[in-house]
């Protein structure tokens, strides 16, 4: 037990550091390229951020347990919104980007509710993979195509050297790494764990798995708030929500076709995970501003949610 404690405390460490290098290596490759940071969240940092889920849920699929491999993306899901924006917008209200409120939740709103439809039958195949590839594929087409802003002007007067580039890119690189065995320290520490006190797959795929592989974007999230850089944040989440659908169940569909999912699963986290998505959608639809109060209620909604997910798997 001992061993996996400090496990789990070096990978908390890990993610810490990762975070930081992450959103800082994402800043600064936006400013030299004229490209806003909100743009940077929805795809690079959402990227590097997701790929805990996708490692957790493959490997997972591979074993047979379809608890954790679906568990862990729905659960993820619901905390990057629930306890990642919820904690972050009570360190300091996130200003929210027209653009993300307009079209990129909405978009996130289509894809959670088009894998609820795809898990209705109890699998994940090869054809619902390819679609959610497909939608990845747009979003990422569309996400480039409005990268590039040319009214603002950036920060960065200089253009920076080739060496600078490669600095930006080191950064970027070694915080995916960091997070990435974080991540994967965490997750399993904190399943040996679980399991010693008779925890089921499917809430420790929920909650605990669910927890350790959203905490790059909890770390990034915080970091980036703490720093200003608001759009990074809510950027991160919403595309982070967005990959963990349509990249890793996409990819998972594709390889390793998920059969037998929990039924018990259509009751409560499905439905939750598109409450949230659907709040956040109104909230930020006519504020533009997610509150501390906003946060308070996420906060206490991410509680609500782990507790009730116990007692109906229980």
């Amino acid at each position: 037990m001992a061993s996996n404690i400090l496990g789990l405390v070096i990978g908390l460490i890990l993610l810490t550091l990762g975070s930081d290098w992450l959103v800082k290596g994402a800043s600064l490759t936006a400013m030299s390229l004229s490209i806003r940071p909100i743009i940077i969240g929805l795809t690079i940092v959402a990227f590097a951020t997701s790929a805990p889920e996708l490692l957790v849920s493959f490997v997972a699929a591979l074993k047979g347990s379809s608890g954790i491999s679906v568990g862990n993306i729905i659960g993820s899901n619901i905390i990057n919104i629930a306890l990642v924006l919820g904690l972050s917008s009570v360190f300091r209200p996130l200003h929210v980007n027209q653009q993300v409120a307009s079209r990129e939740l909405p978009y996130m709103i289509m894809i959670s509710i088009l894998f609820w439809i795809f898990c209705l039958d109890g699998t994940i195949g090869r054809l619902d993979g390819i679609i959610l590839l497909i939608g990845l594929i747009i979003f990422l087409i569309y996400g480039f195509y409005t990268a590039k802003e040319t009214d603002i002007p950036s920060k960065i007067v200089k253009k920076p050297s080739v060496k600078t580039y490669f600095y930006y890119a080191i950064l970027i690189i070694s915080g995916f790494c960091c997070l990435a065995f974080g991540a994967d320290l965490v997750v399993k520490n904190a399943i040996v764990i679980a399991r010693q006190f008779n925890i089921s797959d499917v809430f420790i795929g929920l909650s605990i798995v669910a927890v350790g592989t959203s905490l790059p974007e909890l770390a990034t999230s915080v970091v980036a708030v703490l720093k200003g850089e608001s759009d990074i944040s809510l950027g991160n989440v919403v595309g982070s929500n967005i990959f963990n659908i349509c990249m890793v169940m996409g990819v998972i569909g594709m390889l390793s076709p998920i059969e037998n999912i929990d039924p018990g699963l259509y009751r409560f986290e499905f439905p939750a995970m598109i409450f949230l998505s659907v709040f956040m959608f109104v909230i930020t639809r006519f504020d533009l501003v997610i509150t501390r109060l906003h946060g308070i209620f996420l906060l206490t909604s991410f509680i609500f949610y782990i507790c009730i997910s116990y007692y109906l798997i229980k």
